[in-house]
């Protein structure tokens, strides 16, 4: 089978199906002509140059035509097929063919079976299989019948390699493998055989109906376009290849089909067009393109009005009142079946419109194409003209009822409500447990006009009624209740509403809202009780989208009652939807707990080992995706945010510090955030915060870290990143502060703060250094001078020091400057004295002590003048020196006069009054303070 293509060879292994093969045979052709054309261009341009090697093919040329054969064994009439198939000049070889044939004529022999068969191909227009394969042809064909299959299977592929485009070999295989019984073979075999000989209709027609005896439905479809290619007109084709789009779904191509047969159908086939257009009108109104469905059924009113019935004509009205032309609905059902619309004029008319004619019928013997298109001299128009007009009704017998109820839904639509009590009291006659649809649609044509009134009692008798008694209808009947004003009605309907149907969203937020407006705020709640599971959430999209629509409008009703509990569990409840795999990137988790007395939600962090597996996780993944298509469709990507800082506040307002991190952690893995650079940063803000208040000051620590790296010149950030790392007591900051001071050496905040990192470790030079570098930078700040003034005590105070004298000089001197640039207040007294304690100059301790008693505390905005006095801490050191003395009732007086703690023995065991009253006997001195001290 090398000479095979290889299309062929795989639709014959069953690797292709027979369109794929076709479609690539075509390509492969196309590329080959491309390749052909491209060739002749190069031979054109080198014609003119001699070449040997074209003197010797034309020797050799000569010498084939006068020895019959090629040289490699092979008649020319193959070598002729190959040609064709590679693009050789076509017409040479039939001047060939010709002197063959002549030559053959010249030398009779006995007449063989395959010469017979070659006649019969010679008979035949157009057949592509060669003259010297003919024999061949007809030989297997033979062995065919005398039942020699194998053989006559080896010939046909022999026929195939050689004149592959010949569709009789296949044709033959067809029929061997059928006889065989292998019926899949055998089609595949008549579909190459049908494609070489396209337009044989018949053939295609067949293979389509084996095709469908195996199932194959798109190749039936296939093979029935291929018989309309060469058969356009034929309505059998048209017929059954539409009836098989219908099968596979494809609407839009079975209704283009049956509109060509409507096309092709001769005016004598009335009949069979009005059944074809009635069925195409109900498959577009299936399939709402009620557009599509009034263009048919108005050109077969158009082609054939005598052929009109009245489902015909319930129909187009059917039709006409979906789409809202009540005019064109009304024009029908008057026209086609015989209800007559009488108008008369009263006397009292004025003198311009008793020129009009005093009535107006519009019969059933009117030219219906005026009828239908002139919407003007319609009695409809006119009705409606003056207040005093009257419009009577007269419905002939044998009318069906359906079509008097689409003539009572345009009355009302049309403001024609004239003629409409007698109509009523016809329907109301009809009993409303088999005529309910009807009752609906004129109660669904009030509500739409605003007649509440005239729809109630139809509404209220299909309520009562058994088989109707469905959520729908009790929805119109609340919604007319609560229209009318009777609310205490209109909500036990809607709560009727919500027993039937208990996933309707808009009965149950219609319930809660008359609920609220009735003062019962806990069963307006009740009503916006989630309505899905959590496991059907993460699978169904729609119900996502239901879910949170509910949950925002229980939200919104529990923030009005103050319910903040429940408030937050909505919230996070709708957060948790959109951020699932956010929070399982973070390990975060919403979990329901009964912890603070009630149930409600709470987020945890989990470990990664209850997270899902991966494979879990990937299909929760695709399942988010298209949940999250609908929850951005439901609200934007700001309304999503606006509910991330309600949740934030809300948690942050009742101290769930803990949680308001862990929402943060959650909402900065999920990309839409992130990658928005400002709502990134305010999200770090706000977790910095969230952890400041939950005292996590190691987490704070991961915050600030950054945000001081991205703005160093930024005083605010080093003020709260000097908080941080007070409350740490940690270290490690310390690294991080001497790595930025190499990035930036002319940082002001950074130089204080390495000096300050020195101070504590106990490195007192590399402190002086920093301090003085501060300094330098300026020298009127008191805190810089005072911190020099410490370095210096501190490095006097150690017990192995060179030049202690020196060292206490410079530190009283920068004292002394910090007193002068402070002025004489409570600080700097203290401080001064402060340090006189520690070096045991405790005379002059007391000097500044007692000066820091006499001045009030200092009045600072935002501060309570309780939290800047000083008084209490110096009496205490005032204390301790009189302790150390032996002056026990001084020591008291002070402690009676500034330190008083009042107690009550209610509130405090004996046991802590005790412990408090040790704890300031063994109180150490207190430290030094400065106020000032933002950068």
């Amino acid at each position: 089978m090398s000479g095979f293509s290889p299309e062929l060879i795989d639709y014959l292994e069953g690797k292709i199906s027979f369109e794929e093969f076709e479609r690539r045979r075509e390509e492969r052709k196309s590329r080959e002509k491309d390749g052909e054309n491209a060739s002749a261009e190069e031979n054109s341009e080198d014609i003119d140059a001699p070449s040997s090697s074209r003197k010797a093919s034309g020797k050799s040329h000569s010498q084939d035509e006068t020895e019959g054969e090629t040289a490699d064994g092979v008649s020319k009439s193959v070598h002729r097929v190959f040609a064709s198939m590679i693009g050789e000049n076509e017409e040479e070889d039939d001047d060939e063919e010709e002197e063959e044939e002549e030559e053959e004529e010249e030398t009779p022999e006995q007449p063989t079976a395959g010469d017979v068969f070659v006649l019969e191909m010679e008979r035949r227009p157009r057949s592509k299989l060669p003259r010297a394969l003919r024999g061949l042809m007809g030989e297997a064909n033979i062995r065919f019948a005398r039942g020699e299959r194998e053989e006559a299977i080896l010939m046909c592929m022999e026929i195939i390699r050689q004149a592959p485009l010949a569709h009789e070999p296949f044709s033959t295989l067809a029929m061997i493998y059928e006889d065989q019984g292998d019926m899949e073979k055998s089609l595949q075999f008549e579909l190459i055989a049908a494609h070489l000989n396209p337009s044989d209709t018949e053939e295609w027609v067949r293979l389509a109906e084996m095709s469908l005896e195996q199932d194959n439905i798109k190749q039936a479809v296939f093979c029935y376009t291929k018989a309309l290619k060469y058969d356009p007109t034929n309505v059998r084709y048209l017929w059954e290849r539409s009836s098989l789009y219908e099968q596979l779904g494809e609407h839009k191509n079975a209704m283009d089909g049956y509109r060509r047969i409507l096309n092709l159908l001769s005016p004598s086939d009335g009949e069979r067009f009005m059944q074809l257009a009635r069925d195409m009108a109900k498959s577009y109104y299936e399939a709402n393109d009620v557009t599509s469905a009034i263009e048919i059924i108005e050109e077969a009113f158009t082609k054939h009005q005598s052929l009109v019935s009245m489902e015909d004509v319930n129909i187009a009205a059917e039709l006409y009142i979906s789409s809202k032309q009540y005019d064109k609905a009304l024009a029908v059902i008057t026209d086609f079946a015989g209800i007559v619309l009488e108008k008369k004029v009263s006397e009292k008319c004025p003198t311009e419109e008793k020129k009009e004619d005093t009535a107006s019928v519009v019969e059933t013997q009117e030219s219906q194409e005026e009828a239908v298109t002139d919407s003007q001299s319609h009695p409809v128009a006119e009705s409606s003209t003056a207040a005093v007009e009257k419009v009577s009704c007269c419905i002939p017998e044998g009318v069906p009822i359906d079509i008097t109820v689409k003539l009572m839904v345009c009355l009302v639509h049309l403001n024609i409500l004239e003629p409409l009590n007698p109509l009523l009291t016809t329907l109301v006659e009809q009993n409303p447990e088999e005529m309910g649809d009807l009752y609906l649609d004129v109660a669904e044509a009030f509500l739409d006009v605003g007649e509440y009134n005239s729809a109630l009692p139809l509404l209220s008798a299909l309520v009562c009624s058994e088989r109707y008694n469905l959520a729908v209808v009790w929805l119109r009947h609340a919604e007319c209740l609560k229209a009318l004003g009777h609310m205490e009605r209109a909500a036990e309907s809607y709560a009727k509403v919500v027993d039937l149907a208990p996933l309707h969203l808009d009965a149950r937020i219609s319930l809660s809202t008359l609920q609220q407006q009735l003062g019962r705020p806990e069963k307006a709640l009740e009503a916006l009780e989630p309505m899905y599971d959590p496991d059907t959430l993460a699978q169904d999209a729609n119900a996502a989208q239901q879910e949170l629509k509910l949950l925002l409008h229980r939200s919104t009703l529990l923030y009005s009652q103050g319910k903040m509990y429940g408030y937050i569990d909505t919230l996070l409840t709708m957060l948790a939807m959109l951020l699932k795999v956010a929070m399982s990137r973070a390990q975060v988790c919403l979990i329901s707990s009964s912890k603070s007395g009630e149930r409600h939600l709470y987020l945890i962090k989990v470990s990664r080992d209850k997270i899902s597996d991966n494979d879990d996780q990937e299909a929760a993944n695709c399942d988010a995706k298209a949940i999250f298509a609908v929850l951005t469709s439901v609200l934007t990507k700001d309304d999503w945010w606006n509910l991330l800082l309600k949740a934030i506040y809300s948690l942050c307002d009742l101290s769930r510090y803990k949680e308001a991190e862990l929402l943060v952690d959650s909402s900065l893995e999920y990309y839409s955030f992130y990658d928005d650079r400002q709502k990134r940063k305010e999200l770090e803000y706000f977790g910095l915060s969230a952890a400041i208040l939950d005292k996590n000051f190691r987490k704070a620590y991961n915050y600030i870290r950054i945000m001081v790296m991205e703005n160093v010149n930024k005083p605010q950030l080093w003020n709260i990143f000097n908080q941080v790392t007070m409350q740490s007591q940690d270290v490690r900051h310390h690294r991080f502060c001497l790595r930025l001071m190499l990035k930036n050496p002319d940082n002001h905040a950074l130089c204080v703060l390495n000096g300050h990192n020195a101070f504590v470790s106990g490195s007192f030079k590399h402190a002086l250094g920093q301090y003085v570098q501060a300094f330098r930078a300026k020298p009127d700040e008191p805190l810089y001078s005072l911190c020099i003034g410490l370095t210096f005590i501190h490095m006097a105070s150690q017990k192995y020091v060179l030049k202690r004298h020196a060292l206490l000089v410079q530190g009283f001197s920068f004292l002394f400057r910090y007193l002068d640039l402070r002025g004489p207040c409570q600080e700097s007294f203290y401080n001064l004295g402060r340090s006189l304690h520690q070096l045991g100059l405790l005379h002059l301790a007391i000097h500044y002590y007692q000066k820091v008693l006499e001045l009030p505390p200092p009045t600072l905005e935002g501060i309570e003048t309780d939290q800047t006095d000083l008084r209490r801490d110096t009496a205490f050191n005032l204390s301790l020196i009189y302790q150390s003395s032996g002056n026990i009732r001084m020591a008291q007086k002070m402690l009676y006069t500034y330190a008083v703690v009042i107690l009550s023995v209610d509130q405090f065991a004996l046991q802590d009054i005790i412990g408090l009253l040790s704890f300031f006997q063994t109180k150490s001195k207190c430290l030094f303070v400065h106020s000032s001290n933002n950068f």
